[in-house]
């Protein structure tokens, strides 16, 4: 393989993580991945784990001096999320990525880099590989489809580790760790269509250009989302203008991604109307370059007139679709001001999709207080049943409380301080983790969630510092050491 990272030590860190980005790894596409990931352990003599959904358990024993000790468990995901450019051609199901690498960052070609978590895969195997290290007894696991529901975390066989220590390397901000995190889920809001044929002039509007995000980390930096902002210009449509009638509309790929681009396409009979209609909807779209550009600078909205036919929705039908966009909870519903604003619940409108005789509407909500994360499902089953969606409920992973006492916590804060003479903040996060799971299935688990920086995660933007990546690498060795002198 020719490599294209080069000048950053371990030398073998970094090969492992190029080696796994070339391998098609999405969420549900992660068999090469993992069987990739039993033949290393095959090839090193190490005993391992691998179960029907392709997670993959490696265990390596202590160094010497430290092979009695409880072993430590090391945990991150295979999977990544599959978002790109539109005007990129990639195949993410038999496709690895491009990596760009420029001015000390990797970066992948209009694709997303997949270094959330990536890093995590390279560091556990880079830990695995080295027999200089010194280390207690290790139980490195590897999870699966982490980015649609955490279904890998909870079907494995959790007997299978011993571990009460957990470092999960799934946080993305060097000089952090996360100490909590909300529970979220999936919700899927379908609802049945009829269409007729219509001739007449149509109207396509193409919402693009926006950042995007995380819908956990990235839900409170005022990010716009292309499916509302598609369902406001809808709405001022059909109140404004006679006579119009929906085709499409379609917008986000992911519901843990806040969507970037939307697409619509309207019918009129009336020609006049059509071009009332382009009128109207070019007014709104510098009404919203007006409001949003400060915090999203290359937002863009194309919009086009043709003639031409379409099997257009029925009026009831399309009503119900953008009168449910429009009203829909998204974005940050509640903070904790006594926390500086920490957001503890929020709600992702992450894909608007239309079928031929259904459309849906996808939601990805967040919560660390249980009954608010309750109270957020019941307003979106109460709004699908007011607009006669039928509500499907998924992927549902329990928040991570705060442990008033943590060793590894304090640990890690002594082993940065040592190595970089600053001091490691403790932070909650919004995002959802698998410490949760594991620490709801094993008592007693104490576990913190750490990384380098990672940049613009779940967008084609994302990018990973290179030296961030190497300086995490000497703290979690540090951190390991001092485990193995305890």
């Amino acid at each position: 393989m020719d490599y294209k990272i080069t000048g950053y030590e371990p030398q073998k860190l970094f090969q492992f993580f190029e080696e796994i980005c070339a391998i098609p790894r999405g969420s549900k596409n992660e068999k090469e991945v993992s069987d990739y990931l039993v033949q290393f352990a095959k090839d090193r003599g190490l005993w391992h784990y691998q179960d029907e959904l392709h997670n993959v358990i490696i265990k390596k024993e202590g160094s010497e001096g430290a092979k009695d000790l409880p072993p430590v468990m090391l945990q991150g995901h295979t999977d990544i999320v599959c978002e790109k450019l539109s005007s990129v051609e990639h195949d993410f199901a038999k496709e690895g990525l491009n990596l760009i690498v420029k001015d000390g960052v990797v970066t992948a070609d209009g694709t997303t880099l997949g270094a959330d978590n990536g890093v995590a895969v390279a560091l556990m195997m880079m830990v695995l590989d080295d027999d200089t290290l010194e280390h207690p007894p290790l139980e490195c696991v590897f999870t699966t489809q982490e980015e649609i529901g955490l279904f890998g975390a909870k079907a494995l066989d959790k007997s299978l580790i011993q571990a009460r220590t957990m470092i999960n390397m799934d946080s993305e901000e060097e000089g952090i760790a996360t100490v909590s995190c909300a529970g979220g889920m999936r919700i899927g809001c379908t609802r049945e269509i009829q269409r007729e044929e219509i001739s007449g002039t149509k109207l396509s509007i193409s919402i693009t250009n926006l950042l995007g995000g995380h819908s956990g980390t990235d839900i409170n930096q005022g990010r716009q989302n292309a499916n509302l902002l598609m369902a406001r210009m809808i709405y001022h449509l059909f109140q404004n203008t006679n006579g119009g009638r929906l085709v499409a509309i379609n917008g986000g790929s992911k519901d843990n991604a806040i969507a970037r681009e939307c697409e619509a396409l309207l019918i009129y009979e009336d020609t006049k109307e059509a071009e009332k209609a382009e009128n109207a909807a070019i007014d709104l779209a510098e009404k919203f370059a007006d409001e949003i550009t400060a915090w999203e600078p290359d937002f863009s909205c194309d919009i086009a007139l043709e003639e031409g036919k379409e099997q257009a929705m029925r009026k009831e039908d399309a009503d119900a679709m953008v009168h449910a966009m429009y009203l829909a909870p998204n974005g940050v519903q509640k903070r904790n001001m006594k926390m500086d604003g920490f957001v503890v619940t929020s709600c992702n409108m992450g894909v608007a999709a239309t079928q031929e005789d259904t459309v849906e509407i996808t939601f990805s909500p967040r919560s660390s207080v249980a009954s608010l994360m309750e109270e957020l499902k019941a307003r979106i089953e109460l709004l699908a049943k007011t607009f006669g969606f039928t509500c499907d409920f998924s992927g549902e992973y329990p928040g991570w409380s705060y442990a008033e006492e943590s060793e590894i916590r304090e640990v890690f804060k002594e082993s940065y301080q040592r190595l970089f003479g600053e001091e490691l903040k403790i932070e909650a996060l919004h995002a959802g983790l698998e410490c949760g799971l594991f620490s709801d299935a094993l008592p007693g688990m104490d576990a913190i969630a750490v990384g380098p920086t990672i940049c613009a995660c779940h967008t084609p933007d994302e990018y990973l510092p290179l030296d961030s990546f190497e300086r995490f690498y000497e703290l979690l060795k540090d951190v390991l050491k001092v485990l193995a002198e305890k």
